[in-house]
């Protein structure tokens, strides 16, 4: 297929998108579908979070979607889960819920229009009843020593007879000083490891919160900082070695999170979720496949049904990102510079410089071609451009893509920084 046919296809098809209306084509394509992705192609871009908030929150008020997992920690997105939930202990405001991300980078999840989605999400639940309040939540596997802590601090809370044992399980990470690479080199050279520890500690607030689930949220979420230590002490344990295992292990852990959320809030429930396109694009139709790595868009389509799952990808041709320069480094707004010629957000910006939705039939040869498709991390080297694009069949990776011409920088608010 010419590059020609496909700016041509691209043009007969996509709709223009220029307010919260103009998605009425992507909710009727979603259908019934009780799984919805929603993507990115940076963690730093803020048009990427306001339009997956106007398209989440229509989602909540018109199909009744039960609440929002997103690739963060499980602590500190708990925390905004709570403020958003009304919960008496809560923080007072959406600013201050958010001042618990203090990992880096920051930026992701404290910011601006997180912000924003956190009051809009107050607002909605103050008219709902207990049990069918939104939930905000993270999936993510990093957050080893938090989740250990809040463990601690729950069961401290709730006198558990299961203190002892999650306070025998924190002790034997506590020679590693929260260095999550001194524990994975110790773990995966030397077999000092932590696995049977958490792994018990796991199995016990499993087994308690099915017996007795007399606040069933927060024993919900001690339970899934348990399964966060159980499978961070795995991921850092083969980040060591290399090769495709943290990665697959940190995309299953996500996928094990959400089964357990949509569990938790029981038949009929319906998940959003927010992470990079590299997370909720299928894998299968990118060269991950290759590199024998797999991701939550294909895990979440081969345990559900393609049928049940509906992945939206999302895309500039330039703008403004925050990133770093290295891990750790202090955050910096760059440029994004035009997409490279060839690319497949070339051709969407020469079909039309405007802000798009395209929604993909299955059977339109045109899309399934691979084409190299901007990725940007939260490391971020704008001169290396060229070797930020991933080779992909565009209409099986996602089920449609929301494409913004020209994009800015999202407006991170200031937090106290961990750097783990």
């Amino acid at each position: 297929m010419s590059t020609r046919q496909l700016i041509e296809q691209i043009k007969n098809q996509a709709v223009r998108l220029e307010s919260a209306k103009d998605l009425d084509v992507l909710l009727e394509a979603i259908g019934d579908a009780p799984y919805v992705l929603l993507g990115e192609a940076s963690h730093g871009t803020s048009e990427f979070y306001t339009w997956r908030a106007e398209i989440s929150k229509r989602l909540i008020e018109e199909k009744g979607f039960s609440f929002i997992a997103v690739e963060g920690d499980w602590p500190s997105c708990y925390q905004v889960n709570r403020y958003s939930k009304q919960y008496p202990d809560a923080a007072g405001t959406g600013r201050e819920a958010v001042q618990e991300f203090k990992r880096w980078p920051t930026w992701m999840w404290a910011n601006r229009e997180i912000i924003e989605l956190a009051e809009w999400m107050r607002n909605h639940n103050e008219k709902r009843p207990d049990g069918q309040k939104v939930g905000f939540y993270g999936l993510d596997v990093y957050s080893l020593w938090e989740s250990m802590e809040e463990i601690i601090h729950h069961l401290e809370k709730t006198g558990a007879k299961e203190l002892e044992l999650a306070k025998k399980a924190f002790s034997c990470f506590e020679p590693f000083e929260r260095d999550e690479q001194t524990y994975g080199m110790s773990a995966a050279y030397f077999s000092s490891t932590c696995e049977d520890e958490v792994v018990q500690l796991l199995k016990e607030l499993q087994e308690k919160r099915q017996k007795y689930d007399q606040d069933s949220e927060a024993s919900l979420s001690a339970e899934l900082n348990a399964l966060v230590a159980v499978n961070a002490e795995r991921y850092y344990r083969s980040m060591v070695r290399g090769g495709p295992d943290s990665w697959n292990i940190r995309d299953h852990h996500m996928v094990e999170v959400l089964n357990r959320l949509m569990k938790f809030h029981g038949s009929g429930a319906k998940a959003i979720v927010w992470e990079h396109n590299t997370h909720i694009g299928d894998a299968r139709a990118t060269d991950m496949r290759r590199a024998g790595m797999v991701n939550v868009g294909q895990l979440v389509r081969e345990q559900q049904g393609e049928e049940n799952v509906f992945a939206v990808g999302f895309g500039t041709h330039r703008g403004t990102v925050i990133a770093g320069r290295e891990w750790a480094a202090p955050m910096e707004v760059m440029k994004v510079p035009s997409a490279e010629a060839g690319s497949w957000e070339d051709a969407m910006h020469k079909a039309g410089d405007y802000d798009q939705i395209l929604i993909f039939d299955q059977n339109q040869p045109v899309f399934e071609q691979t084409i190299g498709h901007r990725a940007i991390g939260v490391v971020y080297h704008p001169e290396n451009e060229w070797g930020n694009y991933v080779p992909s069949q565009m209409s099986r990776r996602y089920d449609a893509f929301v494409y913004i011409d020209e994009t800015k920088a999202l407006e991170p608010v200031v937090v106290e920084e961990v750097f783990a």
